[in-house]
């Protein structure tokens, strides 16, 4: 039976693109591609390993996806400065528009994944909760830039555009920098192995700050939902779980899944303490029969020392998403204790 819908997942084996195929997966409405660099092998899903710098590869490969009705983009490429990540970032979503736009008559909406940097989380303390009307603030910024491109690129065209925010995102991928959870649980474990007591990592300041998290799953119904609702046409939505946590809280919640001991917050550099540890790794793959995944595909301390060093409030309103209908939330530690849980079920971690 033909499908009404089809998918182009851009960016699939991330955190976000990866559970996005797993929700779409359970739809029957949809035939889903997924691009990434590396591919993929997913039973259902299509998958084209594609260089989106690359304008002439990139053309290659989606110039035959003439039945795609929905992008979902979430590819992301990573630099060591904030100016540095714009042309890369920029130039994927230009690659993948110049594309897809000509060849698919029946576009109908291209979903942006965003976040917090929208409005400045990443460089200081920014106003809280940060809502979807703020103004924009000095440049560089490429989700900002994103953002532009894709509102010129859409006057006067049929199909519509969303834009999607969540806080910190919460799932299960490898070889991701993003992944503060699995970041998270080898930190844990390696503490569990070396018969230490969990120690909060972060500055003095962040053990009290209020955060937010969101879940991939929940955050994959939000970007169905405000792709294929009318309403959220040429809109920007934050995604949220729902809830408020600060790290003194969840800690201790952490440490007690773990069946650590909680001792008292030490700053550290997890990208340097961690840097000698791939001998222990792999020597915890081979005790404990876990599954053999290179050191580096389980690390995100750059990420995690990120996150760790918010010393101010880091959460959107995310209300507007229920105004306009979408009303999914999670639990935040048990969104963790979950992870956790599929961690283990998969052999990642002890």
């Amino acid at each position: 039976m033909a499908k009404t819908f089809t998918a182009l997942v851009v960016g699939a084996q991330g955190v976000i693109g990866r559970n996005l195929v797993d929700h779409l997966k359970t739809l029957p409405d949809w035939d889903i591609i997924g691009l990434s660099r590396r591919g993929g092998d997913d039973e259902g899903v299509r998958h084209i390993a594609v260089d989106l710098l690359d304008p002439v590869d990139t053309q290659r490969k989606l110039s035959p996806l003439t039945h795609v009705t929905h992008v979902f983009y979430t590819a992301y490429q990573d630099r060591p400065t904030w100016a540095e990540l714009v042309p890369p970032n920029v130039a994927m979503l230009q690659h993948v528009l110049d594309a897809i736009e000509p060849v698919a008559d029946h576009l109908q909406h291209v979903s942006l994944m965003q976040g917090y940097k929208v409005y400045g989380g990443h460089l200081g303390p920014f106003k809280t909760p940060a809502r979807e009307t703020d103004a924009h603030f000095m440049p560089p910024e490429f989700m900002h830039d994103q953002q532009r491109l894709l509102e010129a690129r859409q006057q006067g065209k049929a199909w519509t555009w969303s834009g999607i925010r969540p806080a910190v995102v919460g799932g299960f991928a490898l070889g991701n920098p993003l992944n503060l959870a699995l970041g998270i649980a080898v930190y844990a474990s390696m503490s569990r192995e070396l018969g230490i007591p969990l120690r909060f990592p972060g500055k003095p300041g962040a053990y009290d700050r209020l955060l937010q998290m969101t879940d991939a799953g929940l955050l994959a119904k939000a970007m169905v939902w405000a792709a294929t609702e009318p309403r959220c046409a040429n809109e920007a939505f934050n995604i949220a779980n729902g809830d408020l946590f600060r790290w003194s809280d969840m800690w201790p919640f952490i440490a007690g899944y773990f069946g650590l001991e909680l001792a008292t917050p030490l700053p550290l550099s997890l990208d340097s303490v961690m840097a000698d540890k791939e001998q222990l790794w792999q020597s915890m793959q081979a005790r404990h029969g876990l599954q053999p995944h290179p050191y580096a595909d389980v690390s995100s301390w750059r990420f995690a020392d990120f996150v760790f060093s918010w010393d101010y409030d880091m959460f959107g309103d995310d209300s507007k998403s229920r105004r306009f209908g979408f009303h999914e939330y999670a639990d935040t530690k048990a969104m963790f204790a979950a992870l956790f849980d599929d961690f283990r079920r998969r052999k990642i971690i002890p």
